[in-house]
């Protein structure tokens, strides 16, 4: 017997109620898939009190797909026993226990589900605390509900309590209002003893675990005051519950260290976005992946940033989109300008309204105003981009690199065609179509020769815009 604690996460369910293709555990939530979070809550409780704990995670409906997905997350840390049949939790933890080599020398058995993302680690430190210093048997975490239908109830004895679920309750037993939350710590050997007793002669016909629970026991219900912890994701309507309080959860710990919110209804934050103190984000902001933006920087309005990187001081104008783009201090992005994979963008850029850019390197106080596209594309320090610049980037087959030199004016309305390489301090004329390369300080005009028509006019003008003799 060892001091560690077996986890056993119950992953196996079909979950039939939320009508998606999706295996229930892997749905997305806040960036994460559903089972992350329980995973997560766990290692940070066996963190915080210094505890060692190893876990099986019970896998049944698209076991390949779970079990993918957790190799790939969690890189063999987990056992994945098999519960081949849905006959009841007690026999999702029969499984657990067969096919977990390690899991009877545990001391204590955790069992929880995998569709319960708002458990916090300060649940199973009071379950743990409350059996140890009582040296219990078992524990069951508990709420209250004005409706508890669905719900097993809570039958309390002379020492200990059972559970009786909805379907074999009496009228009576149906009016109580303590609830089980599907959340024990056991000791191992106890759960190993009952396990062996447990049939199936219910109405359900299933091996109910929570028939471990004895109102005579060494056992205890832990009864804690906020249920909407122990919310469960049967349905996408409990998903979108259970995604607005992880959501308020993640801006309400930025808030408190300094992220100025302007209307934290109406934003979307994903877990693994980082916010330093001092940035200002507006309303109907989505922060989306990796995403790191650092002090007073400001995110104006509808903005969307997925896995990028804002500066200091960098204002995101309204009704942008930055995705897998690095933009460095005090520049000014938008509004409506879209910045795509592989955009790095220096100090003190400025990318106007309607420009979009991808695989484009821009080196300091590059200007592009408005109206542009810049792709696969460096762009020296100082240079201006006019309007309705474009990277002629695309031959049909292949993308090709346009350089362009610092302190370099290039005009409104031109095309580079790619490949191209233009030096430093170029100037090029307003409407030129480039397509050879330009020496550091040459001049380039590249357009049709204009050519006027005396009274020609009226040959083209139709309708409203007739020239009337």
């Amino acid at each position: 017997m060892t001091d560690q604690i077996g986890v056993a996460l119950l992953a196996a369910g079909a979950g039939t109620r939320l009508k998606v293709k999706t295996a229930k555990p892997l749905i997305r939530l806040l960036g994460k898939r559903l089972v992350d979070f329980s995973i997560d809550a766990v290692e940070s409780f066996f963190q915080q009190k210094s505890l060692k704990g190893k876990f099986g995670v019970v896998v049944g409906h698209q076991k390949e797909e779970v079990q993918g997905y957790l190799e790939e997350r969690y890189a063999g840390k987990f056992s994945y026993p098999v519960q081949h049949q849905q006959l009841g939790t007690a026999d999702a933890l029969r499984s657990y226990f067969n096919d977990c080599p390690w899991a009877k020398d545990t001391e204590y058995t955790l069992i929880l589900c995998a569709d319960t993302p708002l458990l916090t680690p300060d649940v199973f430190e009071k379950l743990h605390t409350t059996l140890e210093e009582k040296k219990l048997d078992g524990v069951c975490a508990t709420f209250s509900v004005n409706q508890p239908f669905g719900y097993g109830r809570i039958i309390k004895g002379s020492s200990g309590f059972r559970i009786v679920e909805e379907k074999d309750a009496t009228d009576e037993q149906r009016k109580i209002k303590e609830v089980n939350s599907g959340l024990y710590l056991v000791k191992t050997d106890y759960v190993l003893r009952e396990l062996e007793t447990i049939d199936s002669n219910n109405k359900s016909g299933e091996f109910y675990l929570t028939d471990v629970f004895k109102e005579d026991g060494n056992v205890e219900a832990i009864l804690f005051e906020d249920a909407q912890t122990f919310l469960g994701v049967n349905t996408l309507v409990q998903l979108e519950e259970a995604r607005s309080v992880l959501n308020l959860r993640k801006i309400r710990s930025l808030q408190l260290n300094g992220v100025n919110f302007l209307d934290s209804k109406t934003c979307y934050v994903e877990e693994s976005v980082e916010i330093e103190a001092g940035a200002t984000i507006f309303p109907s902001v989505t922060l989306l992946g990796k995403v790191l933006i650092k002090e007073d920087a400001l995110i104006e309005q509808s903005c969307v940033i997925k896995n990028a990187e804002i500066g200091n001081g960098t204002v995101i104008k309204a009704f942008s989109y930055l995705e897998d783009a690095v933009v460095q201090s005090n520049c000014a992005i938008g509004p409506f300008a879209r910045l795509r994979k592989g955009t790095e963008v220096s100090d003190g850029v400025k990318i106007g309204n309607f420009v979009e850019t991808k695989q484009a390197k821009l080196d300091k106080k590059v200007a592009i105003s408005h109206l542009s596209y810049v792709g696969d594309a460096e762009v020296g320090e100082n240079t201006n981009l006019g309007c309705g610049f474009i990277t002629c980037n695309y031959d049909g087959e292949k993308k090709h690199l346009t350089k362009i030199g610092k302190d370099s004016f290039i005009g409104s309305d031109t095309q580079m065609i790619a490949p191209i390489n233009i030096g430093d301090k170029v100037f090029v004329a307003s409407g030129s179509t480039i397509n050879q390369d330009i020496p550091s300080e040459g001049f380039a005009i590249a357009r049709g020769k204009q050519t006027i028509k005396e009274g020609m006019a009226k040959r083209f003008l139709k309708g409203k815009f007739a020239i009337k003799k």
